[in-house]
Formats: structure tokens, sequence, C-alpha cells
């Protein structure tokens, strides 16, 4: 009986030690330019593994749920992005100075080649070339729309995927689920959204999804979305085509 007692303790302090550590608490921090040392106002901080984000104020400070051990992915436009790993020390002493980078852009020549009509249609047509845009999908509808002929590979990719284990869209789906399952958690918070939707360079998507910025257009591709779709959409309205994709993936396996 005694024996019992001392185990029943044992597990019952490494439970609450557990409980302890799991629990959710308010991390916070400030922004800074490295170089000026001055506050960064509006820099996106978004938890990784708790799929929450918040924005710093006017002074640089932010405030975010966060347990021991999760990510914070902290990003702003001409800065280099970094994660950074919530630790027992910084829960526990409040908030800490985290110091952001500048990039260095250099802006390069491009060459724009114009298109040289004959006046002539049936030369001309052949000259300017055609773009398919099968398909679109607009984040805030249920519905997709298409913007040309229907594609008739779409369903045949997405179940060519399931019977080839080498195919791409068969590895990415397989492997990163639990990435994928947070697509529809990223959508409820506020914050996250509004940055997915001002962004179009999948920087952010990428980290969330566990993927690289070019993995992610060959994703889309393979799922039947048009060239034009893949430039052109915010990352927002990229997360909702994976999303549909990898919903589509889903019913055909279970099928």
């Amino acid at each position: 009986m005694r024996y019992w007692v001392v185990f029943f303790f044992m597990g019952f302090v490494a439970t609450s030690a557990a409980q302890e550590l799991d629990t959710p608490k308010k991390v916070s921090g400030t922004i800074l330019n490295d170089n000026s040392k001055v506050p960064i106002e509006n820099v996106n901080v978004i938890n990784l593994n708790k799929v929450l984000g918040t924005v710093t104020n006017a002074k640089g400070y932010f405030e975010l749920d966060a347990s021991a051990n999760d990510t914070l992915h902290i990003s702003y436009i001409g800065f280099q992005s970094i994660k950074v790993r919530v630790t027992n020390d910084w829960l526990k002493n409040g908030k800490t100075n985290i110091q952001l980078t500048e990039k260095a852009i250099a802006l390069e020549e491009v060459n724009i080649m114009p298109y040289y009509l004959t006046g002539y249609l049936e030369v001309d047509t052949k000259l300017i070339p055609s773009v398919e845009n099968y398909r679109y999908s607009i984040s805030g509808l249920q519905e997709g729309y298409e913007a040309g002929e229907t594609s008739p590979n779409a369903f045949g990719r997405v179940l060519g995927s399931i019977l080839n284990p080498a195919d791409m869209l068969y590895n990415f789906f397989g492997k990163k689920s639990v990435e994928l399952k947070r697509l529809k958690k990223m959508k409820k918070d506020d914050t996250v959204r509004n940055l997915l939707e001002s962004k179009f360079d999948r920087e952010t998507l990428g980290v969330l999804l566990g993927v690289d910025k070019k993995e992610i257009a060959e994703i889309l591709q393979r799922c039947n979305y048009s060239e034009a779709f893949i430039k052109t959409a915010n990352d927002l309205q990229i997360m909702d085509a994976i999303s549909e994709c990898y919903e589509e993936y889903k019913v055909l396996k279970k099928k």
C-alpha cells in the first residue's frame, strides 16, 4: 500500500509538471532594427506551433500566447525573416529584445520582349503565346471558378498520385498531414489571415507548411492550377488552393 501511494504521488507530480510545461503563457518582446536600434512597428510575429499571430505596436512591442519550445516566425518587409525558439527562461523572465537585419536589395535590369505583329490575324494569333487559365480560387468564396475550359487532367493527376507512391503529391500529402491539417486553423486567426492576404512571396506560407517556396509552385502545378494563378495569387489564395487539392486527395484516397 505504501509503495502504491508513493507511485501515485510521483505520477501526479510528473503529470502536473507536464501540464505546467504545456500550458500556454504570454510571451512578449520588442523588435529592433539591429543597425539603428530603433523599434520596428507592424512586424509580423507568428507562433508556428499554435498558428497564432500578432503585430508589433509603435514601440516595437508584442505579446503572444506560447509554450516552452514553441517557434516564433518574425518577418517584416525589407528585413531578413528569423525564427526564434521560446525558452523557459524567456517565459519566466518576461520580455526580451529581438533584432532584425535589413536586406541588401540589388535592382537588376529587366528586358521586356515586345511582340512584333504583322497585321495579319492568322499570323499574329500564332505569334502571341496563349495562356491556359483553368481554375482560380478566391478566398472568401465557398467555390472556385473556371476562367477558361475545365482542365481534363485535374481529377486524373490527384488520383494518379494516390496510385503512384513516387509521385510528389503522394509524398507531400502523406508526409505533411499534420501541417496540412493546420490550414483551416490558419484561416481562423485574423492576424495570420491578413498577413497571408497581403503577401505574394510564399515565404510565410512555406514556413507554416514546412516546405520550400519552390515546392509550393510544383504542388499547385501537380494539382493543375494555371501558371498565371500560381504567379499572381496572394498567399491566402495559394493556401486555399492547396487546401482544396488536399481535400480532393483525401476523398479519393478513402474511396
